[in-house]
C-alpha cells in the first residue's frame, strides 16, 4: 500500500480505464458505470485509512467486477448464467480500451451535446453536477442527458468492440475540440475560460495520441490546443476582462506549452498527411513564436488560412482569413472581402461577423461606423467579457 496523495486526481485517472474494462467483459453501459461508481466511492473512503493499493485500478476493477455480478445476479432470469461469471477473474484493463470507450461515447447515433456529455462523464471521469458546472447548465439537464444517451446506446445494441474508423475518429476529435473550445472561450456566463474543460480536453487529447501516435491530425489537435491555451495567462486583466492577442504580455505565455507544441505541430507536418487540425496548429504556431505582435508573418497565416478554407471551410476561417487579409493587403480589401461573404445565414448574424467589420471599419477610419458596429457584436455575444471588452472597444472607437 501507498500513500494518498492525489486521491482525487488517481481516481479520476482511473475511471475511464476501469469502466471500459467492466464494460468490455459484462455489457450494459449504465449497470457498469453504476458498479464503478460504487468503486470509486468505496475507494474514496477506504484508501485514505488503508493507503492506495500497489495496483490501483486493478484494485477497482476487482470491487466494480463483483459489484456488477452482484446486480446481474439480482435478476432471477440471469441467475444461473451469472453465478457461473461469477467465480471468473475480473477482466484486466487492455490498453485500447479507453479508445473503445471514446468511440462509444462518440456513437452517431448520438447528437453532438450528448457525446460531449457523454465523454466528460465516462471518460473524464467529472460527476453529474461538475458537468453541469462546466458547462453553466442544470444538473439535471445534464442528468437526463446522460440518461438519455445512455438508453440509446443500449437501444442500439452497440458492440463494445468498435472498429476505430476514420469517420469515428473524426467525431471524436471533433467532441474533443468543442469541449477544449467551450473551456477556453466559454460561449455564454461571466468567466471567459473553464480551466477545468481546457484542461479535460487536453488530457484526454494526450491520451488518444498515445493510442495512436501515427494519427497526424490527433497530433495536430492536441498540438492546436497546448498552443491556444498557452496564451491563457495573459487573456485576462485582473478584473477579469478581454485582452485581445495583439495587446498579450507574451511573457506571461506559458513557454514549456508552446515549446511542446511547436515540437509536435512540426514533427507532425514533416510525416503525416496534413488535415485541418494541423493547419491550425500550424497557424497558432506562427503566432505563438513571434516575440512581438509586430513580428508576426501574416503572409504565412493567409496562406495556411486559405488551404484551411479548402480542406474544411467554416465560418469562423471565413472571418480569420479575412483578418489576416487584412494584415497582408489592407483593411479596405478585407472590408470587400467581407461584405462578400457577410450575408451568408451562418455568419449574418454572428457576434464575430460585426466585431470583425468593426475593427476593419476602425482602421479605415470610420470611427461611427466602427462604434456602430462593435455595440452590434456586444448585443450578440452572450458571453459577459466579451461584451465589456467590446463596448470598451466601441467606447474608445
Amino acid at each position: 500500500m501507498g500513500p494518498v496523495t492525489g486521491l482525487p486526481d488517481l481516481l479520476r485517472e482511473c475511471a475511464p480505464q476501469v469502466l471500459a474494462a467492466v464494460f468490455r467483459r459484462y455489457g450494459d453501459f449504465e449497470a457498469c458505470e453504476d458498479a464503478v461508481q460504487e468503486a470509486l466511492i468505496a475507494a474514496a473512503r477506504q484508501w485514505p485509512q488503508t493507503g492506495v493499493p500497489e495496483q490501483p485500478r486493478n484494485w477497482l476493477i476487482t470491487v466494480a467486477s463483483r459489484r456488477r455480478v452482484e446486480l446481474l445476479r439480482t435478476e432471477t432470469a440471469r441467475r444461473r448464467r451469472e453465478e457461473s461469471v461469477g467465480h471468473e477473474s475480473p477482466p484486466p484493463a487492455r490498453g485500447d480500451d479507453e479508445l473503445a470507450l471514446l468511440l462509444l461515447c462518440c456513437h452517431p447515433a448520438l447528437s453532438v451535446p450528448a457525446q460531449v456529455t457523454l465523454t466528460l462523464r465516462a471518460v473524464g471521469g467529472l460527476s453529474t453536477a461538475e458537468i453541469a458546472r462546466a458547462l453553466l447548465l442544470p444538473e439535471a439537464t445534464v442528468g437526463q442527458r446522460i440518461s438519455r444517451a445512455k438508453q440509446r446506446i443500449r437501444d442500439t445494441g452497440t458492440r463494445f468492440d468498435l472498429p476505430a474508423s476514420d469517420e469515428r475518429l473524426t467525431a471524436v476529435r471533433q467532441v474533443l475540440y468543442l469541449i477544449f473550445n467551450e473551456g477556453y472561450t466559454a460561449s455564454s456566463g461571466d468567466a471567459l475560460n473553464r480551466v477545468e474543460l481546457t484542461r479535460e480536453a487536453i488530457r484526454l487529447t494526450r491520451q488518444l495520441h498515445r493510442r495512436l501516435p501515427d494519427d497526424g491530425e490527433v497530433a495536430g489537435l492536441l498540438a492546436l490546443m497546448l498552443l491556444t491555451d498557452a496564451r491563457r495567462p495573459a487573456r485576462t486583466r485582473p478584473d477579469g476582462t478581454l485582452v485581445p492577442l495583439a495587446e498579450q504580455d507574451r511573457g506571461r505565455w506559458d513557454a514549456a506549452a508552446v515549446a511542446e507544441g511547436v515540437a509536435l505541430i512540426t514533427r507532425t507536418l514533416t510525416s503525416a498527411r496534413i488535415g485541418p487540425f494541423q493547419l491550425q496548429a500550424a497557424i497558432a504556431a506562427i503566432h505563438d513564436e513571434a516575440p512581438r505582435a509586430e513580428d508576426t508573418d501574416w503572409k504565412q497565416i493567409l496562406i495556411l488560412y486559405g488551404l484551411l478554407d479548402h480542406l474544411a471551410p467554416s465560418p469562423m476561417v471565413t472571418l480569420n482569413r479575412i483578418v489576416a487579409l487584412a494584415m497582408v493587403d489592407g483593411p479596405a480589401a478585407a472590408l470587400a472581402e467581407l461584405e462578400s461573404v457577410a450575408a451568408d445565414p451562418a455568419l449574418a448574424r454572428h457576434h464575430r461577423t460585426a466585431a470583425v467589420r468593426a475593427h476593419l471599419l476602425e482602421q479605415t477610419g470610420d470611427r461611427e461606423g466602427a462604434r456602430e458596429q462593435y455595440r452590434l457584436a456586444a448585443r450578440q455575444t452572450l458571453s459577459r467579457p466579451e461584451q465589456q471588452y467590446l463596448e470598451s472597444r466601441a467606447a474608445r472607437a
